[in-house]
């Protein structure tokens, strides 16, 4: 079991949020958009401002993990992407890790003009409005 806290305002993330949830037949993971009312209640150890400077998951076991190492593990739990490991390997997970942080800076930007929506509310899926 996988908790992912996601920027649901973020129009590339609420896509692959909704992918994922659509793949995870056995119900491993649980989606939690740190924009969703009740989320600083519900999760006071999740800070939602480093949050939404990096992707955080928690495992059932109350383990705090970042980046690519929830989306690997999100990926790896609905069965999906197994060349997405290679991320993982030592040498290879330096780079994969620098790449992640500038995609994770600037991905409004990206989002923007992959997807051609803004940020904001309107793009929010599923999270409360």
């Amino acid at each position: 079991m996988l908790t992912i806290f996601y920027d649901g305002y973020c129009p590339l993330c609420a896509a692959e949020m909704k992918q994922l949830q659509s793949l995870d037949v056995n119900k491993k993971l649980i989606l939690e958009d740190i924009h969703a009312s009740d989320f600083g209640d519900r999760f006071p150890h999740i800070d939602p401002i480093e949050a939404d400077k990096r992707l955080h998951g928690q495992l059932e076991n109350g383990q705090i993990i970042t980046g690519l190492d929830v989306t690997y593990l999100s990926w790896k739990l609905v069965g999906k992407h197994k060349w997405m490991q290679v991320l993982r390997w030592p040498v290879i997970r330096i780079f994969a890790d620098l790449g992640y942080r500038f995609f994770a800076r600037y991905r409004h930007q990206l989002s923007s003009f992959i997807s051609g929506k803004s940020r904001g509310k309107d793009n929010c899926l599923p999270c409360e409005k």
